[in-house]
């Protein structure tokens, strides 16, 4: 098998999950990690014999430096590698995260349907109807319980309303009649004054009487 053929897997073969993708990478990071710090340190090492040989072995000193720039070369490929897996992982990640949200949203989705499954607006729409008429039904019933009942008494209303206007014209006719003061409502007069004034009257009529006759008798005695 090639090289590529190890690294991608056989063709026709299930590609793996993005939960096992990023595992993958996070382990070539790792890998790549540690390298760069091996590198690193043989780097720091070949400064050290450069230091030591500049000016006693030019050669040895040059030889390492050359060493220097290769492990640095090999450095910055490391870095622009693990910018690339970084990069990667993190889309992985992001993918790995919409994966999960859409399935949720989806068995959501699912459930909701299954729920409202047995449901029929229509129906819905039947039964609240149904609910409003029994409503008004029961309201119907409080009211008519709730009125007075009169058992065996059928009175016309129109009938009653005509006596009553009756009696007010009765009540109102009295009035009218009573305006002046009734013989009740008339001031008492004093007996005393009543006796005095029929004593005066008498004496009147007595004087009248005696002055009738005199003059009479006068003129019968001329």
């Amino acid at each position: 098998m090639s090289f590529f053929g190890k690294m991608f897997g056989k063709k026709g073969e299930a590609a793996p999950t993005t939960g096992e993708a990023i595992q993958k990478l996070r382990e070539t990071e790792n890998m790549l990690i540690k390298k760069q710090e091996f590198l690193e340190s043989k780097i720091d090492a070949e400064l050290d014999i450069a230091r030591k040989n500049g000016t006693k072995n030019k050669r040895v000193a040059i030889q390492a430096l050359k060493r220097k720039k290769k492990y640095e070369k090999q450095l910055q490929q490391i870095d622009g590698t693990l910018s690339t897996i970084e990069m990667q992982r993190e889309a992985l990640e992001s993918a790995n995260t919409n994966t999960a949200v859409l399935t949720t949203m989806k068995n959501a989705a699912d459930a909701l349907k299954a729920a409202h499954n047995h449901m029929d607006v229509d129906q819905i729409h039947d039964m609240m109807d149904d609910i409003a008429e029994q409503q008004n039904i029961a309201t119907e019933i409080s009211d008519a319980i709730s009125n007075p009942v009169s058992f065996g008494q059928d009175v016309d209303e129109d009938e009653l309303e005509k006596e009553l206007e009756e009696l007010e014209q009765e009540e109102l006719d009295k009035e009218l009649l009573g305006v002046g003061p009734s013989a009740t409502e008339l001031p008492e007069v004093p007996s005393d004054e009543i006796k005095e004034k029929a004593k005066e009257k008498k004496k009147a009529t007595a004087a009248d009487a005696d002055d009738k006759d005199l003059k009479e008798l006068m003129a019968w005695a001329e």
